[in-house]
Parts: structure tokens; sequence; C-alpha cells
């Protein structure tokens, strides 16, 4: 499964921020995936195998309870694939900043009492 397949969905996507705030047990990710999405027991474990299989997620066993947590990466991958196309968002958030920092300076040079 491409990268990008693994990450299209949002079930995924939120057991992957999930897992970024700590390692989670199975049980932690299902109860927290199922009151959200409405989705079975099954179906998150599911979601799981496929996070895992294509190494966004590992698992280490502590007794009975499964241990998940993210796996950096397939991550560092797609950020990767990603970077030729930042220069297109990047330019556009630079001229965003400037038209603030503009907006900001004239502002402060009407003084308090003036309105915009």
């Amino acid at each position: 499964m491409h990268a990008f397949d693994v990450l299209g969905d949002p079930v995924r996507r939120r057991i992957l921020e999930l897992l970024l705030e700590d390692e989670r047990s199975s049980g932690d990710v299902t109860a927290v995936i199922r009151a959200e999405f409405g989705i079975s027991q099954p179906a998150v474990s599911q979601h799981l195998r496929v996070l895992r299989e294509n190494g966004f997620a590992r698992v280490r066993a502590e007794g009975a309870r499964r241990l998940y947590a993210v796996e950096a990466r397939p991550l560092q991958d797609v950020d990767r694939w990603l970077q030729p196309f930042r220069e297109f968002w990047a330019q556009r958030l630079d001229a965003l900043g400037t038209e603030l920092a503009r907006g900001r300076r004239d502002r402060r040079s009407r003084g308090p009492n003036q309105e915009d």
C-alpha cells in the first residue's frame, strides 16, 4: 500500500495523531476512535494492522496489552517526497507574512484613536 493510501484515511490519520502524544494501548486507541468515528473494535484493529504492516506504527507486547507507537521513517519518506512542493506554499506564506506585517505597521502609524 502506498503511503498516501495509508494516510488518506481519516481514521488512520487520527490514530497517528493519538500515537504522537504517547505510546498507547490498543484498548485506549479503540476507545477514542470508537467514540469519535463510531466504528467497531474489529474495524479499529484493522486500521491499526494497516498502520503496522505499512511501517507507520510499531507494536510491543506488555503482558496481555499491545502498545502502539508512531514509527517515524515512513513519515520522513513522505516529508522528503513533499519537499519540492513546499516552494509553492512557502512563497505564499512569505507574502502573507509581509502583508500582515504591513497591516500592523500601518495600524501603529495611524495611532490608537484612528479607525481602520
